[in-house]
């Protein structure tokens, strides 16, 4: 009969819920609507009255408003604190983190460096000191056949390249561990 909406957003529903309130259209009924279009666990029949309820008294935002709870402790100059340690000593560990900033959590310092900073897990293994006549020998044939197919085939040889996906790491400097 209808096409459903499977799980629509709270800001997607309340303006149904204005604009069929404007039509004078029942909560009951508004509900009911609700239930054949999109699904029984949308809203309750009292969150749906409740919103009307809302608009009616004047509210013309379908929005939830600000509420008062605890205040972030991520600021701006904290970030920037965090990234100049991790700067000074790009092995860092959050655990290293935590003993910089003991007045903040583990959890709130990889937020930090995850989300805000986009800093990414690396471990390397196994990082090449000198290459050896055999490594050298090999990049250079390879070199040569990547040059030999571009004068032969020109741009046409270059589209055909597939690039893989790349990991940018700031501030990355390979040493040894021994």
């Amino acid at each position: 009969m209808f096409k459903t909406i499977a799980d629509p957003a709270d800001c997607e529903v309340r303006p149904v819920i204005l604009f069929l309130n404007a039509k004078n259209v029942k909560p009951a009924e508004i509900h009911r609507q609700f239930v054949e279009i999109y699904d029984e666990n949308v809203m309750t029949d009292g969150m749906v009255r409740k919103w009307v309820r809302q608009f009616n008294d004047g509210r013309t935002s379908v929005h939830d408003e600000e509420r008062s709870g605890r205040p972030s402790v991520v600021s701006d100059g904290l970030v920037a604190k965090v990234n100049e340690k991790i700067r000074e000593n790009s092995r860092f560990t959050i655990r290293m983190l935590c003993d910089e900033f003991p007045k903040i959590s583990k959890t709130v310092l990889r937020e930090i460096v995850t989300n805000r900073l986009n800093y990414r897990k690396l471990c390397s293994r196994w990082v090449p000191k000198m290459l050896t006549d055999v490594h050298k020998t090999k990049g250079f044939g390879n070199a040569l056949k990547f040059l030999t197919r571009y004068s032969e085939k020109g741009n046409e040889f270059l589209n055909k390249t597939v690039i893989g996906d790349e990991t940018w790491v700031c501030h990355v400097t390979p040493e040894s561990k021994q």
